[in-house]
């Protein structure tokens, strides 16, 4: 309800917006990291997105204040299908800027980018767009990754950084071909049983607007820094909500950069398991169960691309190790 009473006062100063309404909107949270939001804004321009149209989609960058919003002037230079709002927030949490965006937006389809240090591969809005015409209940979510060749938050032990980041991207020439962030990528945890196993997240999540309402947007009971596990929550109900149909874009992929945030960052390795203990007991109190990854019945999506296929292919040993399968055995099958 909450979500719905915001959207109504947002139409009505909607203005020309309104007056050809987008097929899909993004909603993009940011916080504190201009660099990497604006390098995760360059990857949603309609040059870099292909098969698209700037018509056919909207972006709605929701920054929350801080002491590095994003820059004026790289904001007063975006494309008229792109809006940005900066609010005040007082509190360590990305739930009520998505919720606000949520509310503001006007697609027919919402995709939310909870994490605003997200580049997308160029086929993402396109594929949004054509997983959204197979069902009225079309879940679509693509594939996380971490830049660099292990987990941020293990590979910071080992010296990994801001510059160390900027040079894997200069050496792909980023972004004159989106699709080579595969070849400098590894799968982020919440992805890392890989493209036929369960995922516990997707941090490019698109659903009719009909279905964000029927769930409430994001639970604001999730109160602990950073969402918590809200983000997870979201995916969960909306994965096995009655009737809706996960789409999976396979061939594309969300990829962090790396800006010290609440999972990624630099703490040690004590305190960040103590943290993550925390959030999942959180995640048991409001729910009453434990958290569980969805198990959909899952429609694969798009074309992949080259450098992909390492992860197919690492995804497909991950399923035949998990059905029992050995690596002997494998071999043989081969």
């Amino acid at each position: 309800m909450f979500i719905r009473i915001k959207r109504e006062a947002a139409r009505l100063f909607a203005g020309s917006r309104a007056a050809v309404k987008p097929l899909v909107s993004v909603v993009l949270v940011v916080y504190d990291m201009p660099l990497q939001a604006q390098n995760t804004v360059r990857s949603l321009l309609p040059a870099y997105q292909k098969h698209v149209r700037s018509e056919d989609y909207e972006v709605l960058i929701i920054e929350n204040e801080s002491a590095n919003t994003m820059s004026r002037t790289f904001i007063d230079r975006l494309p008229a299908n792109f809006t940005y709002h900066l609010r005040k927030e007082t509190r360590p949490t990305p739930i009520y800027a998505a919720n606000d965006g949520l509310a503001r937006a006007i697609g027919e389809n919402i995709c939310v980018m909870i994490d605003g240090a997200r580049l997308l591969t160029p086929g993402v809005v396109s594929n949004l767009l054509l997983g959204h015409r197979l069902s009225e209940r079309a879940v679509v979510t693509v594939p996380g990754y971490h830049l660099g060749f292990e987990l941020q938050q293990k590979a910071v032990g080992s010296g990994y950084g801001v510059e160390q980041e900027k040079g894997l991207m200069d050496s792909i020439s980023w972004p004159q071909d989106g699709y080579r962030l595969f070849d400098i990528s590894c799968f982020s945890g919440s992805c890392a049983a890989g493209f036929y196993l369960p995922h516990s997240e997707s941090n490019c999540i698109s659903m009719p607007r009909a279905l964000w309402d029927a769930l409430g947007g994001f639970d604001t009971r999730f109160d602990m820094r950073g969402g918590g596990v809200v983000n997870l929550d979201l995916y969960k109900r909306a994965c096995e909500y009655p009737g809706a149909t996960h789409v999976f874009l396979h061939g594309e992929g969300t990829f962090h950069q790396f800006h010290g945030g609440v999972t990624t960052g630099g703490e040690a390795a004590a305190a960040r398991q103590e943290f993550i203990t925390a959030i999942m007991d959180q995640y048991q109190q409001i729910r009453g169960a434990k958290f569980q990854s969805p198990v959909t019945d899952t429609v694969y999506l798009g074309e992949l691309p080259d450098s992909a296929i390492k992860f197919v292919q690492l995804s497909t040993n991950r399923k035949l190790e998990r059905i029992g399968i050995s690596a002997e055995e494998q071999h043989v099958l081969d």
